[in-house]
């Protein structure tokens, strides 16, 4: 389902919403005194705080950290040092060995999520949920001035939430993913097309979400570094080099324009867990630390699939092993299931279709061809003893 403008004068108003610094914008509410500080969290074995000690000296360093966990988010005094989210968090430590090391707690994460769309929902519904973190909100028919309701809109998260988000509100989505980022944190930024030329042709090619490494790479040999250059790139050399589809988004892109409209529902498509372990895990001597990590991805499949209310009728086995390979396998059902043990079950199938030859880093477990099959939230028959 999507929400567009029916009127035919008003143009669309387009909001992006970027919590700032997420998870470490939470872990400093739980720790106001690493405020101004380096903090980084993740780290599959970082450490909780000690509580016998006093002060900062009860945060571990990063510089003590040892493991192949990687960076799952910093705060921006961090970032400065060159520390960013998905970054190993070895290579981390030698940037900023003194920068404060925390645990990541999803579940907090997904109650302050929980929260701040709430909080935006009762200003502004027309709502596409973009991950634990963003959301587009279709501002065209919102009776309120642009600078109004975005500071309502800021208000509001900071009220229910404690933190601070950066928001643009724009023609179109394009835009605004772009414009959320121009200042932040705890920005409210306001672009018309006729604002393009200054504030987004200046950028690298990078920013526009949709131009990946490998693009963004490519265009850079072809001496288009800035949007700018970008926009006023030959169209027969952006096709000889990327083919006619793309070439022409790319020339859309790069003079600002995006008709997608706000999509305030969609069905998943799959449901997945995986697991990277913090050493490659041998299939006979490490059989029983496998056996429950398995079993216990099987049960956060069913558990998220009774949330949502959905069952899958294909079960899907990752295994990535230590010279990062990575084999895939699945099983169709004749029937959909939700409850663990039915999950656990048919990936074990898929398991015997696999060749154990090498040490395991990874574990994964889907499920996809999703249906509609019970009221989310409800248990269904969900089993984690091991068998």
């Amino acid at each position: 389902m999507s929400h567009q403008d029916t009127s035919t004068d008003r143009p669309r108003r387009i909001a992006h919403l970027d919590m700032d610094a997420f998870f470490a914008s939470v872990e400093l509410l739980r720790y106001p005194e690493l405020r101004g500080h380096p903090v980084v969290v993740g780290g599959r074995s970082a450490p909780a705080p000690r509580s016998e000690s006093e002060g900062l000296e009860r945060f571990a360093r990063l510089r003590d950290y040892v493991g192949r966990g990687v960076v799952t988010t910093s705060t921006y005094e961090a970032r400065a040092l060159g520390v960013f989210s998905a970054m190993g968090m070895m290579k981390a430590a030698q940037l900023a060995p003194e920068a404060f090391l925390l645990p990541a707690d999803f579940a907090a994460y997904r109650d302050h999520s929980r929260r701040f769309k709430e909080a935006v929902s009762t200003i502004a519904p027309f709502i596409e949920d973009r991950g634990i973190d963003e959301i587009y909100i279709d501002l065209t028919d919102h009776p309120d001035s642009s600078d109004v309701v975005g500071r309502r809109i800021k208000q509001a998260v900071r009220d229910a939430t404690g933190l601070s988000c950066s928001i643009a509100i724009t023609p179109n989505k394009l835009l605004s993913k772009i414009g959320s980022d121009l200042d932040k944190p705890d920005g409210l930024t306001l672009l018309t097309m006729a604002d393009v030329p200054t504030r987004i042709w200046p950028l690298s090619v990078r920013k526009i979400n949709g131009i990946g490494p490998k693009s963004a790479t490519r265009l850079e040999g072809l001496g288009i570094v800035t949007i700018e250059q970008l926009a006023a790139a030959r169209p027969d050399l952006l096709q000889e080099h990327f083919g006619l589809t793309y070439a022409r988004w790319l020339l859309r892109v790069a003079n600002g324009l995006d008709d997608r409209p706000v999509v305030t529902y969609s069905e998943p498509k799959s449901i997945s867990r995986e697991t990277t372990f913090e050493r490659d895990l041998h299939v006979v001597r490490d059989k029983a630390v496998l056996s429950e990590a398995f079993l216990r991805l099987c049960g956060q499949v069913a558990q998220d699939l009774a949330r949502k209310g959905y069952r899958g009728r294909t079960i899907g086995l990752k295994l990535r092993f230590e010279d990062f390979r990575t084999v895939t396998r699945d099983l169709t059902l004749p029937a959909p299931v939700a409850d663990s043990e039915a999950i656990h079950r048919a990936a074990g199938q898929c398991l015997k279709r696999i060749v154990l030859d090498h040490r395991i880093r990874l574990l994964g477990v889907r499920v996809s061809g999703l249906t509609a099959g019970h009221e989310p939230g409800q248990n269904q028959g969900i089993q984690l003893t091991l068998y």
